[in-house]
């Protein structure tokens, strides 16, 4: 930003990268050196007035020599620390030359799953022991060997200093509940004192380990939205498939049923026009409430049954006296949700294998009773039964059983039965669901 003073123009341009590099890392080199002069001066002093004081040496010499030989170390180990932490992160700045080392890390979980996700990030740190758990107060703390990243295992010169390096770093990990979030505080650092740190370096070990940790807490966060992202695909793609099983199996009517009776009502308007009017008001009738739902899969019984009636309606102007009819529906049950078709499939079974194939014909029941938190739909009629010559193909009844494990699982079922003293019953258990408002008359 250019300044004017007078005639004069000064203009202050913000630091490169590379010169807040160089800024940062010349500071931290000559806080160190200050730090380790700090004491070393003194300690001349010292040495000088209890020791050589009473000699004729002069120590000014000794005294530079070792300053120089000091100012390399400090030199050579602040250099080697700047070194690594690039290494790591790419980047120097005075958060990322610290010993210490500190994280706030806000997970998308709550704070249980938070916890057990960065705490398996913990125990799967290398070098890590004294794992202590806490998941009532969500804590962790964790002890984790130092690695010199400078220093060979070889090395004996350094055997006689083994005793004054840290030989292990320290790790705490709280988690913060937030709502249904986790806030997570995690701390790396020597286990050393504090104030240590004005004279020793740890080259990068605690920031290495916490970007560790960080990078093992976000691959599993995006590992755990992964596995929720194919969750939810699978669970539509499964949607749509039964959605598309009900469909087919909805689509299989029996199309025989409506060209008979086409033929019929034709016939009886050269005989009879009044029944065949009659059978043409039950046909519509029984097509209205045969047209597809495209808002779900499920109508109710009372829908269900005023389709039976119509079907069986057309069927008794057909058979005439061979066909009885006793409906037993409690008008409460009429509202319960029941899969469409269905009741239809049992009745048109009971009528083809049952009542159809025998000589004098017989009755069907339609009833439905409730119990626990369940209804049962029965369909039975007192045909043929179970004969060779009354059995079909079985794939209505196939459809029936996939429908309803489709459309329930297992919280519906199918049962078929012979009757007493003959015929068939078959029996359709589903839950107890009523449409709200529903009104049958």
């Amino acid at each position: 930003m250019p300044i004017f003073n007078g005639g004069a123009c000064y203009a202050f341009t913000k630091p490169t990268h590379m010169e807040t590099i160089m800024i940062t890392s010349s500071f931290f080199i000559f806080r160190l050196t200050l730090a380790w002069f700090i004491v070393y001066l003194p300690l001349c002093i010292l040495l000088n007035e209890l020791v050589f004081e009473y000699t004729p040496l002069r120590p000014e010499g000794l005294f530079v020599a070792g300053g120089v030989l000091l100012s390399c170390a400090v030199f050579v180990t602040a250099f080697s620390h700047l070194r690594r932490v690039r290494l790591i992160t790419g980047q120097v700045n005075s958060s990322s030359l610290q010993n210490r080392q500190r994280r706030q890390i806000e997970i998308p979980f709550e704070a249980g799953e938070a916890f057990d996700l960065v705490e398996a990030a913990i125990r799967e740190l290398p070098g890590v022991e004294d794992i202590e758990s806490a998941r009532d107060s969500l804590q962790v703390r964790a002890c984790v060997k130092r690695v010199d990243p400078y220093r060979s295992a070889g090395d004996e010169q350094w055997k006689y200093a083994e005793q004054f390096r840290t030989r292990r770093n320290l790790i705490l990990m709280t988690v913060t509940p937030n709502g249904d979030a986790g806030s997570v505080t995690l701390i790396c650092e020597p286990e050393r004192a504090a104030w240590t740190d004005w004279f020793l370096v740890d080259f990068g070990n605690n920031l290495d380990n916490v970007e560790a940790i960080v990078r093992s807490v976000t691959r599993r966060v995006a590992d755990a939205r992964r596995r929720e992202n194919l969750s939810v695909a699978q669970t539509a793609t499964e949607k749509e498939l039964t959605v598309a099983k009900l469909s087919l199996l909805h689509a299989q009517v029996e199309p025989h049923f409506l060209y008979n009776t086409l033929a019929s009502a034709q016939l009886l308007t050269r005989t009879d026009p009044a029944r065949a009017d009659e059978m043409l008001g039950n046909l519509i009738m029984y097509l209205r409430h045969s047209l597809p739902r495209t808002e779900d899969s499920l109508s109710t019984i009372g829908e269900e049954l005023e389709r039976a009636r119509a079907y069986l309606d057309i069927l008794k102007i057909r058979m005439g006296s061979r066909l009885g009819l006793q409906v037993e529906v409690p008008q409460v049950l009429k509202s319960v949700l029941f899969p469409t078709m269905m009741l239809q499939t049992l009745v048109e079974n009971a009528i083809k294998h049952g009542l159809e194939p025998k000589p004098g014909g017989g009755t069907v029941w339609i009833l439905a009773r409730a119990f626990e938190n369940a209804v049962s739909v029965t369909v039975a009629d007192d045909g043929r039964g179970f004969s060779a010559e009354g059995g079909g193909t079985g794939i209505g009844l196939r459809n029936v059983r996939e429908r309803l494990r489709l459309a329930y699982g297992s919280t519906a079922s199918f049962a078929i039965v012979a009757n007493f003293p003959s015929g068939v019953a078959a029996t359709i258990t589903v839950p107890n669901t009523a449409v709200r408002g529903a009104h049958h008359d």
